[in-house]
């Protein structure tokens, strides 16, 4: 007859075997010769898988026990005070923009109108908040081979309705912290580090090293499955600043007033007996909405991955340092005809992919129409140039909703002639010889 088992024990049974599984069946695949190499990749083994069943098996689905595991751990490898998960790196980029928009900040809120300097190099997601709120995004040029912000531009594209600078830390090579946070001091601006393509990149900052993402007012990272780390979809939103925090939770939480987390009432025992707005004396606090806001939560699901992959991410970090690396070696002797990546200054980074310009007189398209015909993934920098995407025909029309501070000529020149490969910590020497050489191969005929 069956044994009837305890609770814990069917559990201990069923991850013992989730092990066996993932042990069996994920990762058994070795790289070999004329496999496609893809421009990253997710890196994990049983702890994840392991969570994840420990997690479905609680049931629980939205945040909970893993979520606060993670979130706690994420802003101690940080060194940050704050940190809430979200259900995406994009979601961390809206909510740490509209963060700015709250009443709550009084005369530096920024209002529709008001302007915020930021690239067209790069993502859209890291705009998109701006404009869909009714800011104006101010676009300035960037520098090649850093492709990150011209500092020298940022007094140009300055104006008395400067509110903010936002700006990405691009393919993990941060910008240069020291002149962008100055100016911003400087004007008294906000300060948001778009940091979904760098997260364990560091920055030498007063003598001391930091992550990027900690030095500006707010940070965001990304854990979609080519990141860095990875939770599926997911990202985070993290800050300093108690204020900040506390509307970053109540717009990431439908935009409540309270605090208290999801299945937990009246922790401030003062559910039933204040006031808020309009409304009547003693309403329930778990009711009352002090922002418009959103539900962009992660699981617990996805934070139990998350809590699994964040113990590996020094690895994951030391492997991209590493095969960027080996590549600039391999890839040396063509620095005639392309240029390479050279990181910013006082910058540790973790390199999201590898860059490359194509030098005067050598087709970007042929020699990624070849790559790509010998199985080696690219990916152009994003959008190039975000101004010139169909999504800016409206505004290109009119001429509203958008300045340029002077002239993208490097950002346009990246649109044309740039792109880039992959440093993932899945890479082996083969796969990054591989690369080179067809790199190399690809020249010749090109």
């Amino acid at each position: 007859m069956f044994e009837k088992k305890t609770e814990q024990e069917a559990r201990t049974e069923i991850l013992e075997l989730v092990k066996e599984y993932c042990n069996t069946y994920h990762n058994t695949k070795e790289y070999t010769a004329g496999d496609r190499i893809p421009y990253a990749g997710r890196v994990y083994d049983e702890a994840e898988m392991v969570n994840l069943v420990d997690s479905a098996l609680e049931f629980w689905l939205t945040s909970g026990r893993y979520t606060e595991q993670f979130e706690k751990e994420f802003a101690k490898y940080l060194g940050i005070r704050f940190c809430s998960l979200v259900n995406s790196g994009s979601s961390a980029n809206l909510l740490a923009f509209m963060a700015l928009t709250s009443p709550l900040l009084g005369e530096k809120r920024v209002l529709p109108g008001d302007e915020v300097i930021t690239v067209a190099a790069g993502f859209p997601t890291t705009v998109t908040p701006i404009l869909q709120y009714g800011a104006v995004p101010v676009f300035v040029d960037v520098t090649i081979p850093q492709y990150n912000i011209d500092v020298t531009q940022l007094e140009a594209a300055y104006s008395e309705k400067t509110k903010a600078v936002m700006i990405a830390h691009t393919l993990g090579n941060p910008f240069d912290l020291k002149a962008v946070k100055e100016f911003c001091d400087r004007h008294n601006l906000w300060l948001v580090e778009d940091n979904c393509d760098a997260l364990g990149s560091k920055y030498l900052w007063e003598g001391e090293w930091k992550h990027t993402g900690t030095v500006g007012d707010i940070g965001t990272s990304s854990f979609y499955p080519p990141h860095h780390m990875t939770m599926g979809e997911g990202g985070a939103v993290y800050t300093d600043n108690s204020l900040l925090n506390k509307i970053i939770r109540s717009l990431r939480d439908w935009g409540r007033d309270c605090v208290c987390p999801s299945g937990r009432d009246n922790l401030c025992n003062h559910r039933f007996d204040r006031q808020y707005g309009a409304l009547p004396l003693g309403y329930d606090h778990k009711y009352v909405y002090s922002h418009f806001g959103y539900n962009l939560k992660a699981t617990d699901m996805q934070a139990a991955i998350g809590c699994a992959q964040l113990k590996k991410l020094a690895g994951f970090t030391e492997a991209r340092r590493k095969n960027f690396a080996y590549l600039s070696e391999r890839l040396k002797a063509a620095s005639e005809k392309l240029i390479l990546p050279e990181a910013c200054p006082d910058s540790e980074p973790s390199w999201f992919g590898y860059l490359i310009t194509c030098r005067e007189g050598v087709d970007k398209n042929a020699l990624v129409q070849y790559l790509e015909a010998n199985g080696v993934q690219t990916r152009m920098l994003f959008a190039g140039n975000l101004t010139r995407q169909p999504c800016f025909d409206e505004m290109r029309r009119t001429g509203t909703g958008y300045r340029v501070a002077g002239e993208l000529q490097q950002t346009d020149r990246i649109m044309r002639d740039s792109f880039w490969i992959g440093v993932y910590p899945g890479m082996t020497e083969k796969m990054l010889d591989y690369m080179a050489e067809k790199i190399m191969e690809a020249l010749e005929r090109v």
